[in-house]
């Protein structure tokens, strides 16, 4: 055990012994409740899509020429890894993949890096607004039992990534409503259906 994972153990234990820590303990288990209950993963998944992340972004971050080189974001739904933002050539590229897959309960990868320099902060910053609107624009979808908590949206240089666990009705309804939003240049889906 590393001493970072004994001092975050150790912040938990005394946060769960101190009185004063207890709504911040209990408030972040309510909202991961109430999460969880709109998720059609199970929680067991939800907590191993966190660790998968964690392992890859680990991994990734260890190999010290690719991550001075690039720009990685690593997106995890139900054991599917999503690799998008740029690198500068395609033999890290494939680095990265490879990084990525021998990670443990990786069920599927989705390789979505761009060969090119790192984005500027003001691309990024158009991505996270486009993700924004498109997350709203899913909130006015008419699909009975449709909860919008329920896709995952990913933007990397004006191209929408969308994830979820759907029916195939959900899934047409939520690429056409991302189509329609501005700035979108384009939009993948990595869908897992449920149909």
């Amino acid at each position: 055990m590393t001493m970072r994972m004994l001092a975050s153990a150790g912040l938990v234990l005394s946060c769960l012994i101190n009185s004063a820590c207890a709504p911040v303990v209990v408030g972040g288990a309510a909202a991961t409740t109430v999460s969880l209950a709109h998720d059609r993963r199970t929680a067991g998944s939800v907590v191993e899509d966190n660790a998968i992340k964690a392992r890859v972004v680990s991994a990734l971050n260890d190999d010290s020429e690719l991550e001075r080189n690039s720009h990685i974001n690593v997106s995890v739904f139900n054991g599917w890894v999503l690799l998008s933002g740029e690198t500068p050539t395609e033999a890290f590229r494939s680095r990265a993949g490879d990084i990525a897959r021998k990670q443990e309960k990786v069920r599927r990868l989705y390789n979505e890096l761009t060969i090119a320099a790192p984005s500027s902060m003001m691309t990024r910053s158009s991505d996270t607004w486009i993700t924004t609107k498109v997350k709203s624009s899913l909130v006015g979808l008419d699909i009975e039992g449709f909860d919008p908590t329920r896709v995952k949206v990913v933007t990397e240089n004006g191209t929408v990534f969308l994830l979820g666990l759907v029916y195939h009705a959900e899934a047409n309804a939520a690429v056409a409503a991302a189509q329609k939003v501005s700035g979108v240049q384009r939009v993948v889906k990595l869908f897992e259906y449920l149909d």
